[in-house]
């Protein structure tokens, strides 16, 4: 068993478009995957420079926002490597951005929750969870209750609350339980990925909905001017929850995030909406300049 290590620069790009939350694939082995490459420990000077460079080389995008998400380096992470074979390490990076056609024909957008069909709630309670979800979870559990527990905490049972942030845990349940195609499951619970990749989009997503409590990320999703109701969908496309709009506007307006422009939208129907644009100044004045609080979220 050699002892050799493969260190991999993989990508979670994330867009939101007309209200959906998209990542950008790549395809690998004829499976889904996120876009990686290896590190290239002669050329590559920094971790993120070497990132940038395979992304472009991959799909044709020039990154704007990036930031380190995580490690992964499970022995397991990629079924189709041998115990011969080098131990795969990915160093995975979150990037944003607002979305246009990759240059390459390799590349494509997609909807998050195709993924992970079970963190969408915007609607209702994903129906998922009744279908799939909880008899899998129960057959797992049988009568032990430190699973009953855990699954309930994860997935809101028994009474207890969503956590929209433990995003990666419930993941993490599923493969355990079994119920992911990545597990051996059939039938499939949302659209595999390659190796560990859908379990990195699930670190992703929970970082990006934690991130929505201190960091004005989602100005990174925008274009540069804006209406309130298209800020609105950012939020809860990524939150995967419905907010209440007067709420939200009071949060916003108390907050400082955002400027009014003076000039509206031309829309050939309904009412012209005002445009604002990103204060940046809020970054000097506060130390956490966020677009959450529990009070703005709808009931489910």
């Amino acid at each position: 068993m050699t002892d050799a290590l493969r260190v991999n620069l993989e990508a979670v790009i994330v867009a939101v478009t007309a209200a959906t939350p998209r990542v950008l694939t790549a395809d690998a082995m004829q499976e889904c995957a996120l876009p990686t490459g290896p590190l290239d420990v002669r050329a590559d000077i920094t971790l993120e420079r070497g990132l940038r460079e395979s992304v472009k080389r991959l799909t044709g995008l020039a990154l704007g926002y990036v930031e380190q998400l995580y490690t992964f380096g499970d022995r397991t992470r990629d079924p189709h490597r041998g115990d011969d074979d080098p131990r795969d390490i990915g160093i995975a990076y979150l990037a944003l951005t607002r979305e246009r056609e990759p240059p390459l024909a390799t590349a494509q957008w997609q909807d998050i929750y195709g993924f992970l069909p079970w963190e969408d709630w915007r609607r209702q309670r994903s129906s998922v969870l009744d279908a799939v979800v909880e008899p899998a979870l129960q057959a797992w559990a049988g009568s032990d209750v430190r699973k009953q527990e855990r699954a309930a905490l994860a997935f809101g049972l028994d009474g207890a609350t969503w956590d929209a942030e433990r995003t990666l845990e419930r993941y993490e349940l599923l493969w355990e339980s079994g119920a992911l195609a990545e597990a051996g499951a059939a039938p499939k619970l949302g659209q595999p990925m390659a190796r560990d990749h859908r379990r990195i989009l699930a670190t992703a997503l929970g970082r990006l909905r934690g991130k929505l409590r201190y960091r004005p990320v989602i100005f990174e999703l925008l274009p540069e001017t804006f209406t309130l109701t298209q800020m609105q969908q950012v939020v809860e496309a990524l939150a995967g929850r419905r907010l209440h709009t007067q709420n939200f506007r009071r949060l916003i307006a108390g907050a400082g995030l955002v400027e009014a422009t003076g000039e509206q939208t031309r829309a050939p129907r309904g009412r012209p909406a005002a445009l604002f644009r990103f204060r940046r100044d809020v970054l000097r004045e506060r130390p956490q300049p966020g677009v959450y609080y529990p009070g703005a979220w709808r009931p489910q």
